[in-house]
C-alpha cells in the first residue's frame, strides 16, 4: 500500500488496479470510503479502463476483429507499477503487455495519478499513446463513499447536491447492464437528490445530459460535506448496491453498449482516441 498524507486528508492506495482503498478525514475521524465489504461489494474505487459499462455480449470490436472483455475493462484487476511517490503525489502505471494486447490490440501506458492538494484528493488518468495508431478506449470513476457518515444516522438523512439545478433524465440500464433505449425523469428538487434505499433498485442512475460539474454528499442533520468535481467528464453514474451504506460518484468518459448490433470501438458512444505521438488527460477531484 501506498500512503499519502496532509494535515487534512490521509489516503491509501493499492497497486492492484492502482485503486484508492481509504480516504480518512482527519479533523472529523471518518473514513469516507466504502471498505469493500466482499459480502455486498468488494471494491472501494476502481478505475475503469479501457471501458466503461458492459459491452454486447461481453465482446470489444476492433478493425473487424472480435475480443473478449468484462464489464468495465481490465485495469481494475490489474497490477499497476509505482511510478513515484512522496507524501502528497503518488502515480501508477499499467503498460501495455502479452497479455493486454490478447483483449485490447492497442500500444499504451495507462496511468493513475493521485496528488493531495489541501482538502482535495486529485485524481487523473493518462494515456499515452505507444502504437503506431490512434489508440481508442474509454475510461472512468467508480468512488464508493460511505453513507451515513456518521453511527446514529440514516442513510436517508443524505442528499446529493447538484451544482446547478438540471433536469435529468437517467438513461435505463437492462438486466444485461445494456441500454435499453428508454429514459426515466429524475427529480432534483432544489438541485438535490435524496438518497434512498431503493433509488438504485433498477441499476445505476446515468446522465448524459449533466449541466453541474460538481456533485456534493450533504446531510440537514451537521455540516459534513464530501464533494466529487469533474470538469473533464461529460458522462456521470450513480449507483450503489440496494441496501448497501455507500453510494458511487462515478465520472465518465464513455458508457455501456447499447441493446441491439454491435459497434466497432471506434464508434461506440463518447469513445476517446489519442492519436499517434499524443497523450490524453483527464482529472477529477474529491473534497471534504
Amino acid at each position: 500500500m501506498t500512503t499519502l498524507e496532509n494535515e487534512f486528508l490521509k489516503v491509501t492506495i493499492d497497486a492492484k488496479g492502482a485503486q484508492l482503498t481509504s480516504l480518512y478525514n482527519k479533523e472529523t475521524g471518518v473514513e469516507q470510503l466504502w471498505q469493500a465489504d466482499p459480502n455486498v461489494w468488494g471494491y472501494h474505487a476502481p478505475n475503469l479502463f479501457p471501458i466503461v459499462g458492459g459491452l454486447l455480449n461481453n465482446e470489444l470490436h476492433v478493425d473487424g476483429k472480435t475480443y473478449s472483455m468484462n464489464r468495465h475493462g481490465f485495469a481494475r484487476q490489474s497490477d499497476f507499477i509505482l511510478l513515484d511517490s512522496d507524501d502528497a503525489h503518488a502515480g501508477f502505471s499499467l503498460p501495455h503487455c502479452e497479455k493486454t494486447l490478447a483483449v485490447f490490440p492497442y500500444k499504451f501506458d495507462f496511468q493513475v495519478l493521485y496528488t493531495l492538494i489541501e482538502n482535495a484528493l486529485r485524481v487523473t488518468y493518462k494515456l499515452i499513446n505507444r502504437d503506431t495508431k490512434p489508440v481508442y478506449f474509454s475510461v472512468g470513476g467508480h468512488p464508493a463513499f460511505n453513507v451515513p457518515f456518521n453511527a446514529g444516522e440514516n442513510y436517508e438523512d443524505y442528499y446529493l447536491e447538484f451544482e446547478t439545478q438540471e433536469k435529468l433524465e437517467t438513461h435505463v440500464l437492462n438486466a444485461d447492464g445494456l441500454f435499453s433505449g428508454e429514459k426515466h425523469p429524475v427529480a432534483t428538487p432544489n438541485k438535490r437528490l435524496y438518497l434512498t434505499r431503493e433509488l438504485f433498485a433498477g441499476d445505476a442512475l446515468v446522465f448524459k445530459n449533466l449541466q453541474s460539474r460538481m456533485v456534493t454528499i450533504k446531510s440537514d442533520k451537521h455540516n459534513q460535506t464530501l464533494s466529487v468535481e469533474f470538469p473533464h467528464f461529460n458522462y456521470l453514474g450513480l449507483w450503489a448496491k440496494p441496501g448497501a451504506d455507500f453510494v458511487c460518484i462515478e465520472p465518465w468518459l464513455g458508457c455501456a453498449d447499447s441493446a441491439g448490433e454491435p459497434k466497432d470501438i471506434t464508434v461506440k458512444e463518447n469513445i476517446q482516441k489519442t492519436v499517434v505521438g499524443h497523450v490524453f488527460e483527464a482529472s477529477f477531484y474529491i473534497s471534504i
